[in-house]
């Protein structure tokens, strides 16, 4: 079973207080560039995997979508969500990630923020979004980047001259990463770019669009301390089609 980390009271807590669970997808880094891969949602049918406290489906129903469902693991969140939306195009349920059944060819666009790098059997959890999609549907989805995840100290070092370092190590050594935020024993698993890569395309998804992000110009006038995130690629965003 996916570790359910979210219904931790400390964990949950301290999620609570992120900028990207108070203000939503305005306060998530990376949610302009997400936006950028998202199709026309009217009329689409949709399901968000790792859901959170809905913001996503939520966005999703303004925009037009048909239908959106959420799924979390997290009945703390679940419950959250379902406070917060009123639209009946919304519909949310507890699923374990590592053990997903989805109906065959109902959805055109699964979508998941920052929760496969969670999954354990990622190979067996694309099969089961491939066979839910659509034919010509999509996956457009987030993790914490590779370089990002490997290290075994994640923490910034300074060099000599005062420089940010980001320290990486065990690149090539794929597996469980256990780091402590917000609360202890948090356990992330490692995989390396080429291998999310070619799971992808051995699943049967056609890569359209891969991007590190990285703030923009535009994006560090409005927030400087966000300069440290060009040092090193924090989310890999990764958009394929059937």
């Amino acid at each position: 079973m996916t570790q359910n980390i979210y219904d931790d009271p400390a964990f949950f807590d301290g999620y609570s207080r992120l900028q990207r669970s108070v203000d939503g997808l305005a306060g998530a880094a990376e949610w302009p560039a997400i936006r950028a891969l998202m199709p026309d949602m009217k009329d689409l049918d949709v399901v968000d995997l790792g859901c959170g406290f809905g913001w996503f489906c939520r966005w999703a129903v303004g925009q037009g979508a048909a239908s959106v469902l959420g799924l979390d693991v997290s009945e703390k969140m679940l419950e959250r969500a379902r406070a917060e939306t009123a639209d009946a195009r919304v519909g949310y349920d507890r699923a374990d990630l590592e053990k997903l059944q989805l109906p065959e060819a109902t959805f055109d666009l699964v979508y998941s923020s920052l929760a496969f790098h969670y999954i354990e059997g990622f190979a067996g959890l694309l099969a089961t979004i491939r066979q839910a999609l659509k034919p010509g549907g999509r996956l457009i989805f987030s993790i914490e980047h590779p370089i990002y995840m490997a290290p075994r100290q994640p923490e910034w070092l300074d060099d000599a001259e005062g420089h940010r370092i980001w320290p990486l190590s065990a690149y090539q050594i794929e597996g469980p990463r256990v780091t402590n935020w917000l609360a202890e024993g948090v356990v992330k698993q490692h995989r390396t770019m080429s291998t999310t890569l070619n799971l992808l395309i051995k699943s049967g998804f056609a890569i359209a669009h891969v991007e590190e992000w990285s703030p923009s110009d535009e994006e560090l006038v409005a927030h400087p301390d966000w300069a440290i995130e060009r040092e090193r690629p924090m989310f890999l965003l990764i958009s394929t089609r059937t």
